[in-house]
């Protein structure tokens, strides 16, 4: 089988960042909208990320794509990615050097309601509390 192998990155915003850019903040949503573009494609998402001004050359977004297991990148849009990544212009940059695509969904973002960041609030400041998301 000769599937395409994609690492979702998502950025993880604080949650103090909620009603300034809920899309940000939920990362969960962020890595569905790289589902379904990895899905509308028949690529295999392998892996997913939620970080927050990374290094571009930090392991961890190196070490799969060393071994072989990577073969794009995907993030939400330009703006997940230059909060996900501390330089978004390296990161590409060390993409193309390593020949591994790096793609943005582009899909159109939530519109969240206040019930929605509530549950986006819920999920995040209760993770340890037994709280599932649901």
């Amino acid at each position: 089988m000769n599937s395409v192998r994609v690492t979702a990155i998502a950025c993880l915003m604080p949650l103090s960042g909620l009603d300034d850019d809920p899309f940000l903040v939920d990362d969960r949503s962020q890595h569905a909208m790289c589902a379904r573009w990895a899905e509308a494609r028949d690529y295999d998402l392998t892996c997913r990320l939620s970080v927050h001004q990374l290094r571009a050359d930090h392991a961890t977004l190196w070490q799969d794509v060393e071994a072989g297991l990577v073969d794009v990148f995907v993030v939400p849009n330009r703006r997940a990615l230059e909060n996900a990544i501390a330089s978004a212009d390296e990161f590409t940059a060390r993409c193309t050097a390593a020949g591994v695509r790096l793609e943005t969904a582009d899909y159109d973002e939530p519109v969240y309601t206040s019930a929605m960041k509530s549950h986006v609030h819920r999920r995040l400041s209760m993770p340890t509390a037994g709280y599932n998301g649901c």
